[in-house]
């Protein structure tokens, strides 16, 4: 009877490559949605009690953009199966999630969809780690 700590698992690696392709296109979709709101504010037509958090939408918009590009490199660096990049991406997901409670009531199908892929995402960074980094070669 053979006893193996940690196979490598395609299954596991494939996972960690989802939660890089999410992390970027969720970082994306923050970047766009910030730049919208800094070059042209009227885009996000929200009166002040819309959004639990209000703020000058050009301020907002600059921590979008900013933020969709720390979301990218979470992603980027998770390719790389090191474990600082694991827990540099929990770290991010779980900061987007709950901000995305904050846009809820003015965007509440977006913010379902960003909540539901945030899950999706601790979920593959959470779970069989030491497989997932055997299945990307690490």
């Amino acid at each position: 009877m053979t006893t193996e700590s940690h196979r490598a698992s395609p299954v596991w690696g494939g996972w960690i490559a989802f939660a890089a392709i999410v992390m970027f296109v969720v970082g994306g979709v923050n970047a766009i949605q910030g730049l919208a709101a800094v070059l042209k504010d009227e885009v996000y037509l929200v009166t002040e009690s819309g959004l639990l958090v209000t703020a000058d939408f050009t301020v907002w918009g600059w921590t979008l953009l900013i933020w969709g590009v720390v979301m990218a490199l979470a992603g980027a660096g998770l390719v790389s199966g090191h474990g600082w990049a694991r827990w540099f991406a929990v770290a991010v997901v779980v900061l987007n999630l709950f901000a995305q409670f904050a846009w809820f009531p003015a965007y509440p199908l977006w913010s379902l969809v960003a909540i539901g892929l945030n899950v999706a995402v601790l979920y593959a960074l959470t779970v069989r780690w030491e497989e997932a980094q055997a299945g990307l070669g690490a």
